[in-house]
């Protein structure tokens, strides 16, 4: 959530950072609704304020008067009976008004909170400026020594490269076919050395983040409250690509949730609560399974392992200090280690800076990292791809956006040296999603004759296997 005091301040910068972002939202009427709402309250507190002096005041005289009333008869009992009335009459009146102003803001507070849940972070000056990832800027590439990303595949290593789903299908590594039986399309099963590979490259980057990086290891829900998406700013905006359990249609008092990224319960688990700053910055790892509907997704480049509703992943979040370079610095180090990890894979990636309009609602600047993958891309004469960049991790800062939905702050001092909370700054990155990162082992490790070498790093998670498919 945007801070409303930086928006009273400065509306243009957060209309220009919802244009850029493609985020249709009607900013002018949250500052109406604002305004007429803080005029409301402070109307009601006057009145309230009011009201309280009064009961305060009267309580003595309507205790005198009413040590009176004992003694008196007639027209004198009537007067004192009529005063004891009005005394008592008058808070009650304010009360009354007072209820109305509470009605009036019950009515508006809603809908102002609806608005500010859809207003976005406005991107960073430096974020290019696009409208979707056609736009997208490639920072830098790395390949392996030996590799020339010129060059095709082919041209690289003196063979035409299957696709992983061909590689997949001939080394018995997934069961598509039952997978859709049980689950349905998008669904799959891996099998023998494909659940193998799949945990030994969870458990390499999960072991590598605990172990060189200094990251918390953590487990986390992957069934959680609306609360959660929407603390981490997952709802209300993709709402649409998460699975919904309708608890409450059972008798439950509350929906649940399937998450699409161990993000959410690692954010959540600190919501409504003051850190101490010298706790800070808290690095946590989570290794989860995820859910996504992929509503919409389709297409060839979507096929096989790329672009399913079911995936584990490791993720890391770091938590900080509210300061611009200190989030800024973490960035750099988060997708340092990302760049480390597929180096020690020996994968060849590309960053990508992402533009404006690929942010999503809740990033002030995200970097994707792209691993080649010599089945994507355009298909040649032979009708076979040309090899590609695909997605494999994203990178994200978010400064105080979650922290400030979540209820999450930290003491601190102000300029004064007065004590104050302050709201916390974010990050998360992917470590590694399987099985989607199968794809360029599989593809990049593959041999000639059909067998894949497994990378040197992974050995010892595969019971020191060297290649699968060897006969």
């Amino acid at each position: 959530m945007i801070d409303l005091k930086a928006l009273r301040e400065n509306p243009d910068r957060f209309k220009l950072g919802a244009q850029r972002k493609g985020v249709s939202v009607d900013i002018d009427r949250v500052i109406e609704l604002d305004s007429h709402i803080r005029s409301l309250t402070t109307e009601r507190e006057t009145l309230k304020a009011e009201q309280n002096r009064l009961a305060k005041e009267s309580g003595p005289k309507i205790g005198q008067l009413m040590g009176k009333l004992k003694a008196a008869s007639g027209d004198e009992r009537a007067a004192i009976e009529a005063e004891v009335n009005e005394l008592r009459s008058k808070p009650a009146k304010l009360k009354t008004q007072v209820s109305v102003f509470e009605e009036q803001l019950a009515l508006l507070e809603p809908e102002l909170r609806d608005l500010l849940l859809l207003i976005p972070l406005p991107p960073d000056d430096d974020v290019p400026v696009g409208t979707s990832a056609d736009d997208n800027v490639e920072l830098s590439t790395w390949a392996p020594e030996g590799y020339d990303l010129s060059k095709s595949f082919e041209a690289n290593r003196g063979f035409a490269p299957k696709t992983h789903i061909e590689l997949i299908e001939s080394l018995g590594l997934v069961d598509f076919e039952r997978g859709v039986k049980v689950a349905g399309t998008r669904s799959y099963v891996l099998t023998g050395d494909g659940m193998r590979l799949h945990q030994a490259i969870l458990r390499y980057a999960f072991d590598r983040m605990v172990d060189q990086h200094g990251f918390t290891p953590m487990s986390v829900p992957v069934l959680v409250r609306g609360e959660a998406m929407e603390g981490t700013g997952f709802f209300p905006a993709g709402r649409d690509q998460t699975y919904h359990i309708e608890e409450s249609k059972r008798g439950a008092g509350h929906d649940m949730y399937l998450t699409g990224t161990g993000e959410v319960g690692l954010m959540g688990l600190h919501a409504d609560e003051i850190l101490d700053k010298a706790d800070l910055p808290l690095k946590y790892v989570t290794v989860s399974t995820c859910f996504r509907r992929e509503a919409g997704a389709a297409g060839r480049d979507t096929a096989g392992l790329y672009r399913i509703h079911q995936f584990d992943k490791v993720e890391q979040v770091v938590i900080c200090e509210a300061d611009e370079k200190a989030s800024r610095d973490w960035h750099k180090q988060m997708i340092a280690i990302v760049e480390d990890l597929l180096q020690s894979l020996g994968l060849p990636y590309r960053l990508l800076q992402c533009c404006t309009g690929d942010l999503g609602v809740k990033n002030a600047d995200m970097i994707d990292i792209e691993c080649f993958m010599p089945g994507r891309g355009d298909l040649d004469d032979n009708e076979r791809p040309t090899g590609a960049f695909g997605e494999t991790h994203s990178a994200s800062r978010l400064y105080d956006f979650q922290c400030r939905r979540l209820n999450m702050r930290y003491r601190d001092e102000s300029e004064d040296g007065k004590k104050q909370t302050v709201f916390c700054h974010s990050l998360n990155n992917t470590v590694a999603a399987s099985p989607r990162i199968l794809i360029p082992i599989l593809e990049m490790y593959q041999n000639e004759d059909g067998s894949v070498t497994i990378p040197e790093a992974l050995r010892t998670y595969m019971g020191g296997v060297e290649r699968l498919g060897e006969d």
